[in-house]
């Protein structure tokens, strides 16, 4: 099994893989992002720094074990947000997560750290597509997925209705593909068919 580096880099955003050491600062980023985080990431509402701790532990395994591959966003050192790929949807695919402490949204941030997840994705064995998944009273997300050049690919309702307070209760869902993503870029994504 091959695996992402654990440093990417994206015009201002350096991908740095999440670590133990990183507790305060990611307890700090999420504590002062409370407020944007809540309408949208059902765990904001319960948010203590021993689910911090959890979370940089559960980052670890699942990083070891292939599941998902999780990742501090950060800009000149300063720690500003998360993102992560996860095999949540099935062979052959990834899906990506990111979020941007309010202090530094409107600067492209998100769109850089997926647009670097997206790359590295596509150069690991046997992924043939990405996709971003968000409710649709959160457009933000999809801008981003727009931006990237990924397409809409589902609009619907959830099942299991809203699971955080800003929330529609429709998921939407983009994907690219590797032959997508390899004609918009300039670099070469190595085979995955």
């Amino acid at each position: 099994m091959n695996v992402p580096p654990e440093i990417l880099r994206n015009d201002q955003v350096e991908l740095r893989r999440w670590r133990a050491a990183d507790l305060d600062a990611l307890d700090r980023a999420i504590h002062e992002s409370l407020d944007h985080l809540r309408p949208w990431m059902p765990w904001a509402a319960s948010h203590d720094r021993r689910q911090a701790t959890e979370f940089l532990a559960r980052n670890e395994t699942e990083w070891r074990e292939g599941e998902a591959f999780g990742y501090a966003v950060t800009v000149r050192g300063a720690l500003v947000g998360g993102c992560g790929l996860m095999r949540r949807i099935g062979a052959g695919g990834l899906d990506i997560g990111y979020w941007i402490h309010p202090d530094w949204t409107r600067r492209g941030l998100a769109t850089m750290a997926a647009g670097a997840l997206t790359g590295e994705a596509f150069r690991l064995t046997g992924i043939d597509r990405v996709e971003i998944h968000h409710d649709a009273a959160n457009p933000a997300s999809g801008a981003v997925a727009l931006r990237l050049g990924f397409t809409e690919v589902s609009r619907a309702p959830d099942p299991e209705g809203p699971s955080a307070p800003g929330e529609a209760g429709v998921k939407v869902a983009w994907r690219t593909t590797v032959d997508q993503w390899r004609a918009r870029s300039a670099e070469p994504v190595r085979g995955t068919h």
